[in-house]
């Protein structure tokens, strides 16, 4: 069956709109420097302007020409890609392919995001927000198949016209069809896959593209000669599940566009987190540790914007082949104390100083949104209460799951752990791909990703 109609239910088939913002970072550095438009840009988390430090957030399409990706290393970025004002004092530099770096400012981010939803809102009475430059529409009161494309296209142009950035957009009779609908003709771009259509429409995309299916169940799939969405439609569901459990059933089912979830909007997340991925697995503990640190002060921030303290703080490393250990520290009662964050985070990657690690990432838990006294950290030793968990079975699934990343190249939000229901997870990245709020630092074509886990 196609889903376009719910299991059980008579009546339209719900209408799903996937509105996600082209590089939203940079878009929002463009908006504020008109000037930067059209020009490589590149904008850095734990950046400084003139300095190395740090890593790519977001890259601009320009930028990212030049081999700049999200999640890189900023010193790496400015070998492919110097600065522009460098390259005005240094002969030996193209000031024609060099570029401008910005450091992340997520209150003014937030501030543009605050006036998307204030239209998003205005044009659909569900709303799901997904992370800061993504969310999901149920119109399915508002418009018909027939006018949908033109909402759509009035949506996008308001956004332009009213807020100054440009978002993509998706629209299907399901959730994960919508998202990748979004997707799929970015920048700028306006998908509409109507009932019917649904199965036809995954048939040929890389099998990587379906909801829940990250590198390393793709792999896996290849081993299995499924290497579309139309191949893993197509396949037998009792090998999927034998191979990856319920899991595998599910990818089956969103492949056939077969998807029940309606669009609710979100609670308060349990557990807020970032994770990064190498280019390839690393020995280099500095290199490890700086990683942490930059997660540990993404995600400290965040829970600062969201008015959030937390009881746990927990590191996840990836170590070859895809084998997923989780450490984690109980504090005594909820806090907000970023600098405890990053030296609990530093302190647990200590057990991994000489192991080779693909992917490091930091997630704080057991949230408290109310606001009541912090607790008092006297005699805290700071080693007590360490869970250990390692998991070579489930390598790589928060990120998998974490799939509903935001826009390409951006820095998104995800989940970590395996329960991703509450957590704010990219790109993304989400669980159902959403209930994360997300942020891979290694993402699909051109993007990477900081998942909240």
């Amino acid at each position: 069956m196609d889903a376009a109609r719910l299991p059980g239910t008579s009546g339209p088939e719900q209408i799903v709109a996937h509105v996600d913002m082209d590089c939203f970072y940079a878009a929002c550095e463009q908006r504020r420097e008109p000037a930067l438009r059209g020009e490589p840009l590149v904008v850095g988390m734990g950046y400084e302007n003139g300095t190395t430090h740090g890593a790519v957030a977001t890259a601009s399409y320009e930028a990212r020409a030049y081999g700049v990706e999200s999640a890189m290393a900023i010193s790496e970025a400015l070998e492919r890609l110097p600065r522009k004002v460098d390259a005005v004092e240094d002969p030996d530099l193209d000031v024609e392919d060099a570029g401008f770096y910005r450091p992340v400012d997520m209150d003014f981010y937030e501030s543009v995001a605050a006036d998307v939803r204030e239209i998003l809102h205005a044009e659909a009475a569900v709303v799901r927000e997904v992370s800061i430059d993504e969310a999901y529409l149920d119109v399915t009161d508002r418009v018909s198949w027939e006018t949908v494309d033109s909402w759509a296209q009035d949506l996008k142009d308001t956004i332009e016209s009213a807020v100054g950035v440009v978002a993509s957009v998706g629209v299907a009779p399901t959730m994960s069809a919508a998202k990748v609908a979004s997707d799929r003709d970015k920048p700028d771009g306006l998908v509409v896959v109507e009932p019917g259509d649904v199965r036809e429409f995954f048939a040929d995309l890389p099998v990587e593209d379906v909801h829940g299916v990250g590198p390393v169940t793709a792999s896996e799939l290849d081993s299995l000669d499924i290497e579309t969405a139309g191949d893993l439609a197509a396949a037998d569901p009792e090998l999927l599940a034998d191979r990856f459990g319920e899991r595998g059933r599910e990818i089956r089912r969103y492949a056939r566009g077969e998807d029940e979830r309606s669009v609710t909007p979100k609670g308060d997340p349990k557990s807020l987190s970032r994770e990064s991925a190498f280019t390839e697995a690393t020995t280099d503990s500095e290199a490890k540790c700086r990683q942490v640190r930059t997660l540990a002060e993404a995600v400290a921030d965040r829970a600062r914007r969201k008015g959030a303290r937390y009881q746990t703080i927990g590191i996840k490393v990836v170590t070859p082949p895809f084998d997923v250990n989780t450490r984690a520290r109980s504090l005594p009662g909820p806090v907000e104390e970023p600098d405890l964050v990053k030296r609990v985070a530093l302190d647990l990657l200590g057990e991994f100083d000489d192991d080779p690690v693909r992917k490091v990432g930091v997630r704080v838990s057991n949230l408290d949104f109310s606001a009541g006294e912090q607790a008092n950290l006297d005699g805290f030793s700071g080693d007590a209460r360490t869970e250990e968990t390692s998991d070579s079975s489930v390598a790589d699934n928060s990120s998998e799951r974490a799939k509903e990343q935001n826009e390409e190249g951006q820095v998104g939000l995800g989940t970590f752990g395996g329960n991703d229901e509450g957590n704010e997870a990219a790109g993304d990245a989400a669980n159902e791909g959403e209930d994360t709020v997300s942020t891979n630092i290694s993402l699909p074509p051109g993007q990477t990703t900081l998942t909240d886990f």
